[in-house]
């Protein structure tokens, strides 16, 4: 079960997952002005960079885009205007990234301009399930809005899905319909903040509370949950004690601190060093404070099977995406390696971001992959 934390710190929107014993999920909103992800625009091509198959896109305020071209759309030229969509932010010294294919999420389903097909979460694991869902979305499909069934569908009422397919197909077809007539630059749809999405993204079953002590977050809440999730409206509450604030209550402050540190301790005495880059994010698994008295293999196993469960907490926290390469402390035995390996299979299938361990190299390096959702904390 979880609560959903909505508070502020030094000036910036917190959102914090609780489960009933650590936060596990922390988003910070950033300071800076500029295109959300899921805001749509009219765009203009900038220019055109043909031996990459991409196109730079200019959007509201003066803000140039990437935009990776398929085959049929090579055919354009500076100047052309059409709806893009943002789909990542711009980090460091790349520019944010749009798609000319319209995604609209909702709490159950997500409408997709993907040629009119149905998708179903891989999450959702039960095959009547998944079928009672494709032939429930399928009938619902045109031209070239598809729908993909998130993991909250499979737990929820078929006219709840449905009421959602009828709201985001009346929605798709009026940004259509805008983008017709709108100038160029136009703001044709609003994505919602991160501390919304939370609320959107978390599993209603799961969702037990959503509190915050801010007014203005509250009433923001309030608006989007009667709008959008009337079925979680009730689980809403204002926070009011004067003697702890609602960060204290949590250890805010301290979560972020420890989620920008690069050493995590282990109660067994080793550690893990977190070294994000721009390519991809390494983690050393070290022995810390092993003396080397103990049970040699023994004892690596056990820091090791700490270790993966550690990792597993910590890509959550720090939003950590990408290719993840970990470097667990070197084992003899391979049945130890194996179990190891499942053990971290098993761990990465709980995230509700999707995470696939891709293998163990021969030099014994565990690759993962998380899909990227949003800013890391350490660029937040």
């Amino acid at each position: 079960m979880s609560k959903l934390i909505l508070t502020r710190l030094s000036e910036r929107i917190v959102s914090a997952v609780w489960d009933g014993n650590a936060v596990i999920s922390l988003n910070l909103s950033g300071r800076e002005p500029q295109a959300l992800v899921g805001d749509i625009y009219i765009g203009r091509v900038k220019n055109l960079a043909k031996n990459i198959s991409a196109a730079f896109i200019e959007i509201a305020g003066g803000q140039i885009c990437y935009c990776n071209l398929s085959q049929k759309q090579k055919m354009l030229k500076p100047g052309d205007e059409f709806p893009v969509q943002v789909i990542r932010e711009a980090v460091k010294t790349k520019d944010a990234v749009v798609s000319r294919e319209l995604n609209l999420p909702g709490k159950y389903i997500v409408l997709a301009e993907n040629g009119g097909l149905v998708s179903v979460s891989s999450k959702i694991l039960k095959k009547k399930r998944r079928e009672e869902l494709q032939a429930l979305a399928s009938p619902h499909c045109e031209g070239q809005a598809g729908f993909i069934l998130r993991t909250n569908s499979e737990d929820a009422e078929d006219t709840e899905i449905l009421r959602e397919i009828r709201e985001l197909l009346a929605l798709w077809h009026d940004i259509r319909e805008k983008a017709a007539y709108r100038t160029c630059f136009s703001k044709l749809y609003g994505g919602i903040p991160e501390y919304l999405k939370q609320i959107q993204d978390l599993p209603s079953k799961e969702l037990t509370e959503i509190v915050t002590d801010q007014r203005d977050l509250f009433q923001e809440a309030e608006t989007y949950l009667a709008a959008q999730q009337s079925e979680d409206a009730g689980k809403l509450r204002f926070y009011e004690d004067p003697l702890l604030a609602l960060p204290k209550l949590y250890s805010l402050e301290t979560v972020w601190e420890r989620a920008l540190q690069k050493r995590v301790w282990l109660k067994s005495g080793g550690y893990l060093v977190i070294e994000p880059t721009e390519a991809l994010t390494v983690i050393d698994v070290n022995t810390g404070k092993y003396d080397g008295h103990k049970n040699r293999e023994e004892t690596f196993f056990k820091i090791n099977r700490e270790a993966a469960k550690e990792i597993a907490f910590q890509l959550r926290l720090r939003n950590l995406s990408g290719i993840i390469i970990v470097d667990f402390i070197d084992m003899e035995s391979e049945d130890h390696r194996n179990l190891l390996m499942q053990e971290l299979g098993e761990l990465l299938r709980k995230d509700p971001i999707k995470a696939v361990l891709v293998e163990m190299t021969k030099l014994h390096l565990v690759e993962i992959t998380r899909k990227k959702v949003c800013k890391p904390i350490y660029e937040q």
